[in-house]
């Protein structure tokens, strides 16, 4: 893998990381306040605790593109579930969004990220090598 690519996988991997420790946090300890931020108001008092659970989630997430941070060739795995919630999120949201459940300005970032991350992410995924690659390096 050449080192370019190992240093856009790792930039990309900071990105994410950064994006899903922020939001992680947001949905742990102020998730009305941080829905509210995007015009979705008077949640009700329960809806603390799901959004609790998308912290923890959205914070392991982040830990993950850390581990890709420190070492990208190690941790293809981490690199492989963060394309997989991504898309679902993605389909999630312009399903909701299309069904006028949400708007667009609500959604944010929601609308675009993924797609960009998943394209990211793919573009500098490290490939396998073979065994005579390897020991020709």
């Amino acid at each position: 893998m050449s080192k370019t690519r190992v240093n856009v996988l790792k930039g990309t991997a900071l990105f994410i990381a950064i994006v899903q420790i922020g939001l992680g946090l947001g949905y742990l300890f102020a998730p009305h306040a941080f829905h509210a931020s995007v015009g979705l108001e008077n949640l009700p008092d329960w809806a603390g605790w799901p959004l609790a659970m998308s912290g923890a989630r959205f914070l392991l997430f982040g830990f993950g593109m850390i581990q890709v941070f420190r070492n990208p060739l190690g941790n293809r795995s981490w690199i492989q579930a963060m394309i997989g919630v991504q898309l679902i999120d993605w389909i999630g949201t312009i399903y909701y969004v299309a069904s006028g459940a949400v708007t667009l300005s609500q959604v944010t970032t929601a609308a675009y990220l993924p797609i960009l991350f998943i394209v990211m992410l793919l573009a500098a995924y490290p490939k396998e090598q073979t065994q005579s690659q390897a020991l020709s390096k």
